[in-house]
């Protein structure tokens, strides 16, 4: 099934804030939540809402929302990830029930939204290009000049000078993570948030870099090889797996998407894999009949005009459209024909003209 937009999903605009968003969704999980609403497609209706407001309240997940629609995010998260870093808990908190046993029955396991996240992962990339129509149906092979963060080869991405290596924050021994415990009249509440010395990483470098100043990554442009199969569509995006922003310390690649922009043809309009063109033949072949060439992208074809062809009448060439991207063969090439009138003629050419409209109309009483 095609999902839903995410935004009508929770019934906000897009360019809803996140206080917006979170309000929405507090009011729909009050109603939809299994625990409260015995209904049996509620669970359904829940699991639907919170993937939306996961999505929508991080700012990484909405960007790429936005960008790339549902596709950016199936390709780029697991399940798990999607609702990863969403604070359920706190709004949950007050509500009776919970987020954790929710989601194991939707996947099958508890999992802790409270856990240290996973690796990082780079910024993606989008590089615009323009090509020819006449490219598009042989497909190119180039390559593309890049501006991105890569690893710094000095260091290998640790940020640290080659000879020395991280140490462990002595702060929060290596997790990353501070607790902070308070005791109430209801118990000890424990908070647990990023360790301000080594702002969450776990290590600290007493010895930075001196290529990359302790980041682990530099700025570089990079010549990458890109291949545009035959038949790629206007606005189509081709995903490079990896070939996005690098982050040090472990990150993981980000991807580059390259959207295909194909240029305006001077005499062949495109739909789908179909073609269309339009020429101008004369009244004598309109009306007698004929064989002419007509241009298509490899070249000519020979295109039979019908004796009685009229202005606006359209011949198929079969197969002379573009290749299918995802399939076998080709599409059509359409032929609209216009029976082109001289502005001026000829006292000779006026004359037999004349005679023909007379023939032409003895013809209409006889036939």
């Amino acid at each position: 099934m095609t999902k839903r937009d995410y935004y009508e999903i929770l019934n906000i605009g897009k360019n809803s804030s996140k206080s917006e968003i979170k309000k929405a969704y507090r009011k729909l999980a009050l109603k939809y939540h299994p625990d409260k609403n015995k209904d049996k497609n509620a669970e359904e209706k829940f699991k639907e809402i919170s993937e939306a407001y996961a999505v929508l309240y991080d700012d990484e997940k909405r960007k790429m929302y936005d960008t790339y629609g549902h596709a950016g995010i199936d390709q780029r998260y697991s399940s798990e990830d999607i609702f990863r870093g969403a604070d359920f808990g706190d709004i949950f908190r007050g509500m009776g029930f919970g987020f954790d046993d929710i989601f194991e029955q939707f996947f099958g396991h508890q999992m802790d939204f409270n856990q240290r996240p996973r690796a990082q992962r780079g910024r993606d990339l989008r590089f615009d290009m323009e090509i020819r129509l006449e490219d598009a149906y042989r497909g190119v092979e180039t390559e593309i000049r890049i501006p991105r963060t890569e690893i710094c080869d000095n260091c290998k991405g640790s940020g640290a000078r080659p000879g020395s290596e991280p140490k462990k924050c002595p702060q929060c021994g290596g997790t990353g993570q501070m607790h902070i415990s308070q005791r109430t009249a209801f118990g000890i509440f424990t908070q647990v948030g990023t360790c301000q010395k080594c702002q969450g990483e776990g290590t600290i470098i007493e010895k930075p870099c001196p290529e990359c100043h302790g980041r682990g990554t530099v700025q570089k442009t990079r010549m990458i090889d890109l291949k545009i199969p035959s038949g790629v569509n206007d606005g189509s995006q081709l995903r490079l797996a990896g070939q996005g922003e690098q982050i040090g310390k472990g990150g993981r690649g980000g991807d580059l998407y390259v959207v295909i922009h194909i240029k305006k043809h001077p005499k062949f309009t495109r739909r789908r894999d179909d073609l269309f063109q339009k020429i101008n033949i004369s009244f004598p072949k309109a009306v007698l009949g004929s064989k002419i060439d007509v241009d298509v992208i490899q070249g000519t074809e020979k295109l039979k005009i019908p004796e009685g062809t009229e202005s606006g009448d359209v011949f198929k060439l079969s197969g002379k459209g573009m290749p299918r991207l995802h399939g076998r063969g080709y599409g059509n090439m359409y032929v609209e024909v216009h029976v082109k009138t001289p502005k001026k003629l000829s006292r000779k050419a006026r004359k037999m003209v004349e005679e023909l409209e007379k023939e032409l109309e003895e013809c209409d009483r006889k036939y």
